[in-house]
């Protein structure tokens, strides 16, 4: 199995932090990883991407050029994730912010809310999880085991106090596409 994921928004919404967690736990479940962040000049609201691999195999190149999955946070993202991900591939769509429709017909399409979601478990900041738990559901990249045990490795102890709305977000993520 290899996944090649491309995640895309602006600046402040985590999406660097995203990939990396995506990272993390495909390292804790055996897998070999890539990781490549895209950041814009700007300090927030500037363009950032993050390109993983993740492969049960060795990976030969850290370039993602033709995602099998893309995950689209803000509108202008959709124009780039929609011409990269490869025919048949995963455009996941976060639909608090992106009311455009793609217009590829040959790529399976998925909207969530991922915005709305984090705002009833009780802070937009958690979006990003959201989505990390939708694109783990529809991609089977990932299996989720030990959410909460992984995330108390990777963040620091003064962000502890987080994990249990993160664990929340990356469930409802998975349970809501």
């Amino acid at each position: 199995m290899t996944e090649k994921t491309l995640f895309a928004g602006f600046g402040g919404q985590g999406i660097v932090s995203m990939g990396q967690i995506w990272v993390y736990f495909a390292m804790h479940e055996g897998k070999n990883v890539t990781f490549y962040p895209f950041y814009g000049a700007e300090k927030r609201g500037g363009i950032t991407r993050a390109s993983v691999i993740i492969s049960d195999d060795e990976i030969a190149s850290p370039l993602v050029t033709k995602p099998d999955s893309a995950l689209v946070m803000n509108r202008d993202s959709l124009p780039l994730c929609e011409e990269m991900v490869k025919e048949n591939g995963l455009l996941l769509i976060n639909a608090s912010l992106v009311k455009e429709n793609p217009r590829r017909s040959d790529i399976k399409i998925v909207k969530i809310e991922a915005n709305g979601i984090a705002e009833r478990i009780g802070n937009v900041r958690f979006a990003n999880m959201v989505a990390l738990g939708a694109m783990a559901k529809l991609t089977g990249a990932l299996s989720l085991g030990q959410i909460e045990d992984i995330l108390k490795q990777f963040f620091p102890a003064d962000k502890h106090q987080f994990v249990p709305m993160n664990v929340q977000a990356i469930q409802f993520g998975y349970k809501g596409v």
